[in-house]
């Protein structure tokens, strides 16, 4: 039996048909659900519409397939917003749909699970609105930390400067903690994971085929945020698949470079399996 699951991103909202564990397709389109949530502290009208209505699309899609089990979540940006509720509200009344607002420590649960399957290791999951760090070491999960930044909520907060973009990550990032990574084999999720693994590959249309298990030393990392922070936004639109992305993906890499500097990383490794999987199996699990 075929599953559809709606991931409601910050950035963007991705749809992921599953058969028996196996994904059979993804797509996204981009809304920023999440656009100026850092500076005027609520979700706005017009990204409340247009996303609702990009959910609402693809759960029409998945009826006229013929899928009947239809799931959809939320994630940072709705969580955090004093109005949150009424995109809830909002979806619902266009088409019915139950939208699942999740924690930032279910949001690094299914993250982990959908990118390791069960196996030891770590995740770091950059979103729009928030990022995850997720260990896990025989079995157990003994780090997991969401933290309120993101490529959406930086871009909000200190557009391209990467002078500005520095500090607002530098004090982000001693939310996690003491924490070292450098012991586990750790992977990158999301979107500008993908748009990474893309760049490197020269791919100007996303192929996750191609892009699933590239590797991405810290000093790649580093190389990408300085391109991609000095390259002027319609040449990155002109040259990379970051067709809707390029005002935000240059952050994003800044964002990873600090991440892996922090954990005591040297390289990670891009999973297209991810938060969408995790779902799924977690709904599975409970049937």
């Amino acid at each position: 039996m075929r599953t559809a699951i709606i991931d409601i991103g910050s950035n963007s909202v991705r749809l992921a048909i599953v058969a028996d564990g196996k994904t059979l397709s993804k797509q996204l389109a981009t809304t920023r659900l999440g656009e100026g949530l850092s500076t005027y502290g609520v979700l706005n009208a017009e990204a409340i519409e247009r996303t609702a209505q990009a959910v609402c699309t693809f759960k029409a899609q998945a009826e006229c397939e013929g899928i009947k089990s239809i799931y959809a979540f939320a994630t940072a940006a709705v969580r955090s917003a004093p109005n949150g509720g009424d995109f809830v509200r909002r979806v619902y009344d266009l088409c019915g749909i139950k939208v699942d607002v999740i924690s930032g420590e279910q949001e690094a649960q299914i993250g982990l699970m959908g990118a390791l399957k069960g196996a030891d290791g770590g995740i770091i999951d950059v979103g729009g609105a928030s990022t995850e760090v997720t260990i896990r070491n025989n079995g157990n999960i003994i780090f997991a930390k969401s933290v309120n930044i993101g490529t959406v909520r930086l871009y909000d907060l200190a557009g391209r400067d990467r002078t500005k973009l520095e500090k607002v990550i530098d004090s982000k990032l001693e939310e996690y903690g003491n924490v070292s990574a450098s012991a586990y084999d750790m992977y990158t999720i999301g979107g500008t994971a993908s748009r990474l693994a893309s760049i490197k590959h020269g791919l100007k249309e996303y192929h996750p085929e191609i892009t699933d298990g590239t590797r991405v030393t810290v000093e790649e990392m580093a190389g990408f945020a300085d391109k991609l922070l000095t390259m002027p936004v319609e040449e990155i639109r002109a040259t990379t698949i970051c067709t809707n992305s390029a005002d935000i993906v240059g952050g994003g890499c800044l964002l990873i470079y600090k991440l892996m500097k922090k954990l005591g990383l040297n390289v990670l490794t891009v999973s297209e399996s991810d938060n969408l999987e995790g779902y799924y199996m977690l709904k599975a699990g409970t049937k």
